[in-house]
């Protein structure tokens, strides 16, 4: 066994609760969402500070856009419309060159402004290249694989071997390195709709009991240090 010497360099939050938070204080859910956007601000910054160099979120399923009421969804939007607009004027996001990508199928579940808002974003941080900050929306790592195999049945000719290497480039998130750290919030300690299955092959996990606006910068602190001290057998 050995213990990990180095933090990670590429952590991966789902932040689930956001919903129940707002029901326990009698609000709508959107005002969950809202406070989860909030709590995500300073997870960023946070995650900088500790020196992590990839840091991603998974903002919504496709389910997520599909199944809950129409009001909570356009409310989710508006929020994001906010939130990224926000990022793409953040000094610190162009002081410490933050590349940002948006992963999934949001450009054809958004509405045209918020689509030129996260296009924008992207096409500003492109050169960018000290931190890299990755946001899944309308995303499901079950609908990746689809498409990822669909991919490699088109382009690979009868009888060549698929390597490794040709699965990573036909996923969405080719360009993104594998995941070390994955952080769920919420007190439910699962996995979802085979979220990123390529990349958290090896991947430590941490579940954390509290609902993700109350997951702050030290939760986050403490993932790290857990994973920072814990032995990996690496299959030996």
């Amino acid at each position: 066994m050995e213990k990990n010497t180095f933090l990670p360099n590429h952590v991966v939050i789902i932040p689930d609760g956001n919903r129940r938070w707002a029901k326990e204080r009698g609000q709508e859910p959107w005002e969950g969402h809202e406070a989860g956007a909030k709590n995500t601000e300073a997870l960023v910054r946070a995650a900088r500070k500790l020196g992590i160099k990839t840091f991603s979120f998974w903002g919504s399923s496709l389910e997520n856009l599909s199944k809950r009421p129409l009001a909570e969804t356009q409310a989710l939007l508006r929020i994001y419309a906010k939130h990224f607009q926000d990022l793409l004027t953040n000094e610190d996001i162009h002081k410490d060159r933050v590349r940002i990508r948006v992963i999934g199928r949001w450009r054809e579940q958004f509405p045209k402004q918020l689509k030129a808002t996260l296009e924008e974003l992207e096409k500003a941080t492109e050169s960018y290249d000290q931190y890299s900050l990755n946001f899944f929306l309308a995303y499901s790592g079950d609908d990746e694989m689809r498409q990822a195999v669909e991919r490699l049945i088109a382009e690979h000719k009868s009888g060549i071997a698929i390597t490794d290497a040709d699965i990573k480039g036909a996923l969405m998130t080719r360009d993104l390195p594998p995941v070390d750290l994955l952080v769920r919030t919420g007190g439910e300690p699962h996995l979802s709709a085979g979220f990123m299955m390529w990349d958290i092959a090896n991947a430590q996990l941490f579940f954390s009991e509290k609902l993700y606006p109350d997951f702050g910068p030290e939760d986050l602190e403490e993932a790290v240090l857990e994973y920072v001290w814990r032995e990996r057998r690496l299959g030996k």
